[in-house]
C-alpha cells in the first residue's frame, strides 16, 4: 500500500487516511480514523499507526484502548479485546448486586469486566485473576484504577483463600470457541488476541466445566457466576452450571446478539 502524503506541518487529509483504511478492508472507516487522528501526536505517528491497522492489527491494540460500558479499557498488545456484546454481561452483574458486593473477575483479560461492575455500582471489593501475564499486567492498570486487585493463576488457585464462600459475583468471561473453530475466527482475534483467550477446548466448554464445578466454594449464599456463551452451547453450559449445585437462568440480548447464563448459589 502506498504511504499516506502529508508533510511535517499538518497531518494527513481525512480522506486520505478513510481510503487506506477503506482499501485495507476496514468497515467503518471513517470512525476508526477519526479515532487514529485523534490518538496521533504527529503525522509521523499517524502514517505508523494507520499502517499498524492496516496490516490487521486490532484498533484497540493500535491507539491502546477500546470502549467498553462507557469506560476507556487499556488494552495491551496481545491482549484479549472486550467485546460490546459482553456489555449485556455487565448489566446483568450490576442488576444482581449492590454496592460494596464481592466482585471477582476470572479470566479477566484487560479487566474490562470487573472494572465496569465496579464502576456501575459505585463501591465494590474488585478481584480479578488471569493465567497470562500480559492480561494480568494490563489488568493491573484498568482494576487497580477501580481499587481492585489482580492475580496471575489458574483460575481459583490464583485467588487468596480468603473470598472462599464470600463472592458477591463471580464473572468468568471463559474462553468458549471450540479448538477446531478458532482457525475460523477473523484474522484480528485469531493472530493478534492470545490463544488462551479464545480456545475452549473440543466442545468449547472446557474451561467452563472447571469454573462452575468450583463455582460454589467460593460464592456466598445466593451469590451468582456469570459467563457469556453461544447459542448452541447453551444448553451444555446450563448443565454445567447445574451439576454444580447452582440454579441457572439464562439471559439473551438480542440487540447485542449475546447470550449470558447466570447461576446462583442457593442460599440454604
Amino acid at each position: 500500500m502506498p504511504a499516506l502524503a502529508h508533510s511535517a506541518e499538518r497531518p494527513p487529509a481525512p480522506a486520505a487516511v478513510v481510503a487506506r483504511l477503506r482499501a485495507a478492508g476496514c468497515v467503518f472507516a471513517e470512525e476508526e480514523a477519526d479515532l487514529l487522528m485523534a490518538a496521533a501526536a504527529t503525522p509521523e505517528e499517524l502514517d505508523a499507526m494507520v499502517a499498524r491497522r492496516a496490516s490487521g492489527l486490532p484498533l484497540e491494540h493500535v491507539v491502546g484502548w477500546a470502549d467498553f460500558a462507557g469506560l476507556r479499557i487499556a488494552v495491551d498488545a496481545g491482549v484479549f479485546v472486550p467485546r460490546r456484546r459482553t456489555e449485556a454481561l455487565v448489566r446483568e452483574a450490576a442488576a444482581l448486586s449492590a454496592p460494596g458486593a464481592v466482585v471477582v473477575d476470572l479470566c479477566c483479560g484487560s479487566g474490562a469486566l470487573g472494572a465496569a461492575v465496579a464502576a456501575a455500582l459505585g463501591r465494590a471489593e474488585l478481584h480479578a485473576a488471569d493465567i497470562d501475564p500480559a492480561a494480568v499486567a494490563c489488568a493491573r492498570r484498568n482494576v487497580g484504577e477501580a481499587g481492585g486487585h489482580v492475580y496471575e493463576g489458574d483460575l481459583y488457585e490464583a485467588l487468596p483463600a480468603a473470598l472462599r464462600g464470600r463472592v458477591d459475583v463471580l464473572l468468568a468471561n471463559v474462553p468458549y470457541v471450540p479448538s477446531d473453530e478458532v482457525a475460523l475466527l477473523p484474522v484480528e482475534a485469531r493472530e493478534h488476541e492470545a490463544r488462551v483467550a479464545l480456545d475452549g477446548g473440543a466442545d468449547g466448554l472446557d474451561v467452563l466445566r472447571r469454573v462452575t464445578a468450583d463455582a460454589a466454594r467460593w460464592l456466598a449464599p445466593g451469590g451468582c457466576l456469570l459467563f457469556e456463551t453461544s447459542e448452541r452451547q447453551v444448553t451444555s453450559a446450563v448443565a454445567a452450571v447445574t451439576d454444580a449445585g447452582l440454579v441457572p437462568r439464562v439471559v439473551t440480548d438480542e440487540e447485542l446478539y449475546a447470550t449470558v447464563v447466570n447461576g446462583r448459589r442457593p442460599e440454604r
